[in-house]
């Protein structure tokens, strides 16, 4: 027992900075893939990579020399396969990557206070009127993920934000009421743009073209997208591939906020700190609250 002990502390001392910063790196890396195939097709095609692999362990160990050769194959094109399966994951992956550059994480930090809180205002008043006329409407935020090859498909106009302009911009005898209008650094950038439909087979079939888009849109993106259904009035809001409905104007203001004010707080700035500065602020106020209804009580 003793030389065990012995043993592990010399490992101990052998340690450098550097293999524990390597340590801490890939742990940081190996989250990020849990977090990002918990929750998507994509962790179903994994768990039968894992499954693959355990028996590529097994038939070497009992010597199954046939199933042995057939995985062998397998793997010797795993790569090209895993990059074939994977695609639409990995292309939303590195858009993503590609667009938050660790330099340049701050992108929502750059935009001015103001300049969200308009459009936060401007496009949950303007979704509150478009639900009370049940007019339909795709409005995107961009964030990191630049979308200029959608801003191609569409209409540039580059226009203050303002509830009167989207809703304008959706009357259904408008000439770019039919596609999406982009908000990008806090401006109505482009309208009449076409967004790419989700293939996701598990959204729900009673679903339109118009929510499938605003899926798709999320899914391949980090932007914000809100759409007003033309046949309920439905207010409903995508991120990140995820569709939550039945918002009202206030409540969609509030998850604007939420989402936009992530990238910026003025109390703790901008970048990844300021995230993470954010988050546990946001922490401490949630416990805050929750002490002072103990006291109330």
């Amino acid at each position: 027992m003793q030389e065990f002990f012995a043993g592990c502390l010399r490992t101990i001392q052998m340690i450098s900075i550097a293999d524990v910063i390597d340590i801490i790196a890939v742990s940081i890396l190996i989250f990020y893939i849990y977090a990002f195939l918990r929750d998507r097709r994509a962790g179903k095609l994994a768990l039968g990579v894992v499954l693959l692999v355990v028996l590529k362990i097994i038939c070497d160990l009992t010597g199954m020399y046939v199933m042995q050769f057939l995985l062998q194959n397998v793997f010797q094109v795993g790569l090209i396969i895993i990059a074939i399966i994977f695609q639409p994951e990995l292309r939303s992956v590195l858009e993503k990557m590609g667009g938050q550059p660790i330099k340049g994480i701050r992108s929502i930090a750059t935009q001015k206070r103001d300049d969200i809180a308009r459009v936060v205002e401007s496009v949950s008043e303007a979704a509150a009127g478009l639900s009370e006329t049940k007019t339909g409407a795709l409005i995107v935020i961009e964030r990191d993920t630049k979308l200029g090859d959608l801003v191609l498909t569409g209409t540039v106009i580059d226009a203050e934000p303002s509830p009167y302009l989207i809703r304008n911009i959706f009357y259904d005898k408008a000439p770019l009421h039919d596609g999406a209008v982009i908000i990008r650094g806090g401006r109505l950038h482009a309208a009449g743009c076409v967004l790419p439909l989700s293939v996701n087979p598990d959204i729900v079939k009673d679903l339109g073209t118009r929510h499938r888009a605003v899926i798709g849109m999320s899914e391949n993106s980090d932007a914000v997208v809100v759409v007003v259904s033309e046949e309920t009035g439905t207010i409903s809001l995508a991120v990140e591939g995820t569709l939550t409905r039945g918002y009202s104007g206030a409540s969609l203001r509030r998850k604007l906020e939420s989402c936009l004010s992530t990238g910026f707080d003025s109390r703790t700035g901008g970048g990844l700190i300021g995230r993470i500065r954010a988050r546990f602020a946001k922490k401490d106020e949630e416990d805050d609250n929750r002490s002072s209804g103990r006291e109330s009580e």
